[in-house]
């Protein structure tokens, strides 16, 4: 468990040992874990040594702090292979998770002249703009606005539009969906999107930008995203 004789820190063989536990399920999801206390006093280490581990861990995500009530297990988090393309609802089918979407809101306004660059469309033409907290299996995982030109992704409603764009596109319209690019950036919560994701204000949260492309090259949507940097994590593998 802790060997005192080892050149490793004792304070990282007790992450490690942490890590173990969670990962072979004998420290459940949401479950809160042994106090400070009771680490030093079972494995004869000093509280120090333990909080410093506590603290690593939760600022890895593996761990969450709730005030007055204790430390406990974070939900694992949703991992996305950054390879392929794919919508938020089919990436959450395929882990066996159920994605569903609150709308915040939805509206058709005039394209401005960046989104309208954006989007390759003219100035002042007709966008949706549609707002929704995406989730999974019920809990928070994004807040994305979408923004869409009306010409390219016609009849789009307040009800359809909180269903898969993707599917809506590919099956309705008979459009061919090919690429999309996109940027990933790190940031902390503001008072907003701590409230719409459920977390506190200041912590960890990636935004992204996408922009997904037609089979003939068209821009059909511009996408910001605000995900749980606690709840999504992004792989991409790389080839010499």
């Amino acid at each position: 468990m802790i060997n005192k004789n080892s050149p490793v820190p004792i304070y990282h063989q007790l992450e490690e040992y942490i890590k173990q536990q969670i990962e072979n399920g004998i420290l459940e999801e949401e479950a809160i874990i042994p106090s400070e206390r009771e680490y030093a006093e079972t494995l004869q280490i000093s509280r120090m040594t333990v909080r410093q581990a506590i603290s690593n861990l939760v600022s890895e995500g593996y761990l969450m702090r709730q005030k007055g009530k204790g430390t406990f297990v974070n939900k694992k988090k949703v991992e996305k292979e950054l390879l392929g393309m794919t919508s938020f609802t089919e990436d959450m089918l395929s882990r066996g998770m159920n994605p569903s979407s609150t709308l915040l809101s939805f509206q058709i306004i005039p394209a401005d002249n960046k989104l309208a660059l954006d989007l390759r469309i003219e100035e002042n033409g007709s966008v949706y703009k549609i707002k929704r907290i995406r989730l999974a299996d019920g809990a928070p995982m994004a807040l994305e606005t979408a923004f869409i030109p009306v010409e390219i992704v016609p009849g789009l409603t307040e009800d359809n539009s909180n269903l898969s764009l993707y599917q809506y596109i590919e099956d309705n319209l008979s459009l061919s969906i090919s690429e999309a690019t996109q940027e990933i950036e790190a940031s902390i919560a503001d008072s907003r999107n701590a409230e719409a994701l459920a977390i506190n204000e200041g912590d960890p949260i990636l935004l992204i930008e996408r922009i997904s492309y037609l089979q003939n090259g068209t821009p059909f949507e511009l996408v910001k995203s605000t995900f749980r940097a606690d709840r999504y994590r992004f792989i991409h593998t790389m080839k010499r």
